[in-house]
């Protein structure tokens, strides 16, 4: 019983290993007090920000537009960006598993048959051997067991790194839904956007039409020129050439929405969206700016690249220790199948392998060097990745500021405009003025009209911006959410 004893005690010291490198440690929330700075512009009267209340996950409802909730909605199942992050994070989650195989033991079985002849090695002897040994047919099975005892670690930080890169993959794709939903929101303004800008150019080549009829009774009463004439016409024509270059919009928004939803532009058919139909948010939940890191999926990405790096440093400095490796096997050798059972094992073998690094001109210690510069770069990819984001916000917030005295200013020029051209054809059929004012005032509200649709466009495109900023996204199910496990404290690096 004593002689088991250093066999026992080598056996707890290996199984009772540490784990070297870093333990990941996410790096600190920036702690401020607004998404703004000083000289920004407040928020508009008519939409406020609602800091402290959680961003909203399924904020493009809040435009109270059932077609852009089809879109989405068909887009969440047939867009093939998000069907390919959903297949590189099932890999991801797979790789968990083949990675931890390692930190358990392995167990296979060999099995050979094979034709045995010692006849020629006998030939030479005197006494004929080979009635004694005949040529003869064997059979043998091999169990074999492994465990590679993970001393340092290592297969402990690669397991670690693999569920690292699920987080990452599990980000990616919440990413991937948001990108879509804006992309899809977006596509879905912009077409709104063309068909409003369509309609009002119609409306203006309708009112050119009616200056064309003006013109041409009063050359019939003998009071109109041949110069008005051609120079309502030139209008008109001028107007028209406005059109084709709205109409392409509207079919390129189409067709990106058809590609957004996984569907071929000939076998799809959009809903008929228009500008009216979307409410524009009166309130847009933030939450704290100190909450944004945990709320975007980019800056959670880079935080699980980061990591995935600090899991490398631990590999490479776990490669620099020796390896071991227990193995067990047991073989069995017969001369008839039926026997293989039922005889006692011919051979077992226990034993313990080591291989440890003595020379290799430096290449363990260069690549803990280069998995530290790796954690290095990540972490100033990850801190660049927040500054953006803030950057972002502030940029919507500020955009969105701008876009409320955009819309009245042009609301404003719209009315006036439209007062104008209505003052401009009565004086004109009264005499008092001539055509060339009604052409201007014609112009000045085909102006007007067309800057009031895209500063109203503008303003959704802005806040669909500020929404995806802010990071909220709501996503159909794909798991539990990742929680990253750092390796507990063991040993110094």
């Amino acid at each position: 019983m004593k002689r088991t004893r250093p066999y026992l005690a080598a056996a707890s010291l290996l199984l009772s290993g540490c784990t070297l490198g870093p333990n990941f440690v996410p790096p600190e929330a920036h702690n401020v007090p607004s998404f703004t700075g000083a000289g920004d512009a407040p928020m508009p009267a008519d939409q406020q920000l609602a800091l402290g209340r959680a961003a909203d996950a399924a904020w493009w409802k809040q435009f109270q537009s059932p077609a852009l909730n089809a879109l989405i909605a068909d887009a969440a199942v047939g867009n093939r960006d998000v069907t390919a992050a959903k297949a590189r994070l099932a890999q991801a989650q797979e790789q968990i598993i083949a990675t931890k195989a390692v930190l358990l033991p392995q167990i296979s079985l060999g099995a050979a048959i094979g034709e045995q002849d010692y006849s020629l090695g006998l030939q030479n002897l005197q006494t004929p051997l080979t009635t004694v040994l005949p040529p003869f047919t064997y059979y043998a099975v091999q169990p074999t067991a492994s465990f590679p005892v993970d001393i340092f670690g290592g297969n402990k930080r690669a397991v670690e790194r693999a569920k690292a890169l699920a987080d990452y993959e599990t980000y990616e794709l919440k990413a991937a839904y948001l990108t879509l939903y804006g992309n899809i929101a977006a596509d879905a303004f912009r077409n709104a956007g063309a068909r409003a800008q369509i309609a009002n150019l119609q409306d203006v080549i309708a009112g050119d039409q009616r200056n064309v009829t003006l013109v041409q009774t009063e050359i019939d009463a003998g009071s109109g020129t041949r110069t008005q004439l051609l120079s309502v016409q030139s209008q008109l024509s001028e107007d028209r050439t406005l059109i084709p270059d709205f109409e392409q919009e509207e079919a390129l928004s189409r067709h990106a929405l058809a590609v957004l939803t996984g569907q071929v532009v000939g076998n799809w058919t959009m809903p008929a969206l228009s500008l009216d139909e979307f409410t524009l948010p009166k309130e847009i939940p933030a939450g704290l700016p100190s909450e944004l890191v945990h709320q975007r999926p980019d800056i959670l990405a880079a935080e699980a690249e980061l990591h995935m790096a600090s899991a490398a440093i631990g590999i490479a400095t776990a490669n620099l220790y020796p390896q071991v490796t227990l193995s067990a096997s047991l073989t069995r050798d017969a001369l008839s199948p039926d026997a293989l059972f039922t005889s006692a094992p011919n051979l077992w073998t226990i034993a313990a392998g080591l291989t440890a690094p003595l020379f290799d001109r430096g290449k363990l210690s260069a690549q803990r060097r280069i998995a530290i510069q790796t954690y290095q770069a990540a972490l100033a990819d990850y801190e660049k990745t927040v500054l953006a984001a803030f950057g972002q916000v502030a940029d919507d917030l500020q955009a969105l500021a701008t876009d409320a005295e955009r819309v009245m200013a042009e609301k404003d020029a719209e009315q006036t405009s439209a007062d104008a051209l209505d003052l401009a054809r009565q004086s004109f059929a009264a005499g008092n003025s001539g055509i060339l004012d009604v052409i201007d005032a014609e112009r000045r509200y085909a102006e007007a009209k067309l800057g009031a649709s895209r500063a109203r466009e503008a303003r959704l495109q802005h806040t669909v911006q500020l929404y995806l900023a802010l990071g909220g996204v709501e996503v159909p199910d794909i798991g539990p959410e990742p929680a990253s496990d750092a390796g507990k404290p063991c040993c110094s690096y």
